[in-house]
């Protein structure tokens, strides 16, 4: 294998989009929770080129990263030489002022997919290192989200108003992106979509993150209105687009695509959905494309169908080779049964949300087939260098061909749960021979060839015992091959750059 320096200007030149997950769990530990920085390669670490998708870890997960690299990896001019930071020109000595550099003038934008604590607590903490002279730093989400964190995140109570509104700081903007695009915006491929920086388009769906609570509020004595989104007058009521609140139990929810929103009832509770967010991010330079999720639960547990809204989105993307990856969540092993997901995906339920995608892939292939009169070309994969990362990295990933007729090992005990009869769920599969038949014989693309899956938020168990990611790889790797998928899983290391 080639030394990271020896393969990192290559990768640059050949991939659209550098990514650094910061944070790739979803706890319990409070120092690698979900925190990912995305910026284009053409923008050359420019001022504002590079956009944090969650922010539970931030600061904290750069200056690791400095740390590690600083002492080896930068020259007498400040530029850095190797390490996911190669290109960066840093003007500090330490690790903490550059990161601070980094915070405050190379990143332009923070996105959130939901305002859970492994995903804003870092933006809570590094943000009064803001300086106001440079203005406010933008915070992008879906309405309910950024309600949520102003009504009790900045709100003078948990944590200081720094925001520009209600007489706050001023060290950061709202800026509240509409579901599933504006179309105000764009042309062709990027309609809909909106800046998230310098080089970065970005479009937002909506997905679930499980469900809760709906209360009567008994303060306001009355329910919220569904699609405003107008902020109440009243201190206790937040947006009534998507959330609502009951101070009891501090519920957050969406109303959005929910059949079974309010109770026949008032006072008797309603489930509702935990809205998330899966955003697109678009090159500008290349129009190419990577989908970061945040916490999400599958279609088939959840109240509605968000999740196909994101597929059928995706399809013919992957179908003209323009998207790249996706970056998304599988907290748990297959062991869980799905009253313990708590609104969560493990490896039988991606799997059999790829082969949901993968089945909208090859409808798509075989329209475009049927209105061009044409051989379809085959989605190839993403060029070696754009999915190479740094040797010193130890990214799980097992190569399916090298593991047939394997018979997988338990690397991490299963959770104990009441049903003990628990049996795991048939995948949904992709038929190989449906694909074939509908192919010409020299054309033997899988749907998903090329689509790197690379897999974020696990949970870690902290125990003597191998990581959990070990098994939930494994796991991913029987049922993507069983599925014939063509798509390839991995878990990336803190101290690595993805090239996309």
């Amino acid at each position: 294998m080639s030394t990271m320096s020896e393969t990192s200007e290559t990768m640059d030149e050949k991939a659209a989009f550098h990514v650094i997950v910061l944070g790739p769990t979803g706890g319990p530990r409070e120092d690698s929770v979900t925190g990912i920085l995305v910026r284009s390669t053409s923008t050359k670490w420019s001022s504002n080129s590079v956009v944090a998708v969650d922010a539970g870890t931030l600061l904290a997960g750069i200056i690791r990263l400095l740390e590690r690299y600083i002492p080896e990896c930068k020259d007498d001019r400040g530029m850095m030489t190797g390490g996911p930071f190669q290109g960066l020109e840093l003007p500090y000595r330490t690790a903490q002022a550059n990161a601070a550099h980094v915070f405050r003038e190379i990143i332009g934008a923070v996105l959130i997919t939901h305002p859970h604590l492994d995903h804003i607590s870092g933006l809570a903490i590094n943000t009064p290192i803001l300086e106001a002279g440079n203005g406010p730093k933008p915070v992008a989400a879906l309405p309910s989200v950024l309600s949520a964190i102003k009504n009790h995140m900045f709100n003078d109570v948990i944590w200081p108003n720094l925001s520009d509104e209600d007489g706050g700081a001023g060290l950061l903007t709202y800026q509240r992106l509409v579901e599933g695009g504006n179309p105000r915006f764009g042309r062709g491929d990027s309609r809909g979509y909106v800046r998230a920086c310098n080089g970065l388009l970005t479009k937002c769906l909506s997905v679930s993150h499980g469900r809760c609570m709906q209360r009567y509020h008994p303060e306001s004595g009355m329910h919220h209105r569904i699609g405003s989104t107008v902020f109440s007058d009243h201190q206790f009521m937040v947006p009534s687009r998507a959330i609502s609140v009951d101070h009891t139990d501090g519920s957050f929810y969406s109303p959005a695509r929910s059949p079974r929103l309010l109770p026949s009832n008032p006072k008797e509770p309603a489930m509702a959905t935990v809205e998330s967010s899966a955003f697109f991010l678009r090159d500008h330079h290349t129009g190419h494309e990577i989908i970061v999720f945040g916490d999400v639960e599958p279609d088939s547990v959840s109240m509605g169908t968000h999740n196909k809204r994101v597929w059928e989105a995706a399809a013919p993307k992957i179908a003209t080779g323009k998207l790249r990856a996706i970056f998304i969540e599988c907290s748990y092993n297959d062991s869980t049964d799905d009253s313990y997901l708590y609104g969560h995906m493990c490896p039988r339920h991606l799997v059999s949300e790829l082969s949901a995608l993968a089945n909208r892939v090859m409808e798509v292939r075989d329209s475009n087939m049927g209105e061009k009169k044409r051989k379809r070309e085959p989605v190839g994969p993403v060029e070696v260098g754009s999915e190479q990362v740094s040797p010193r990295s130890s990214r799980r990933t097992i190569s399916s061909s090298a593991d047939k007729g394997r018979t997988p090992e338990s690397l991490v005990e299963p959770r104990s749960h009441p049903s003990d009869s628990f049996e795991i769920p048939q995948i949904p599969r992709v038929d190989l021979g449906d694909v074939l038949a509908n192919q010409d014989s020299e054309d033997t693309t899988l749907p998903l060839e090329g689509l790197k899956i690379y897999i974020i938020h696990i949970k870690e168990n902290l125990t003597d015992g191998p990581h959990p990611a070990d098994q939930i790889l494994r796991e991913l790797q029987d049922h993507g091959e069983a599925a014939h998928l063509g798509c390839e899983f991995f878990i990336p290391n803190p101290l690595e750059g993805i090239w996309i």
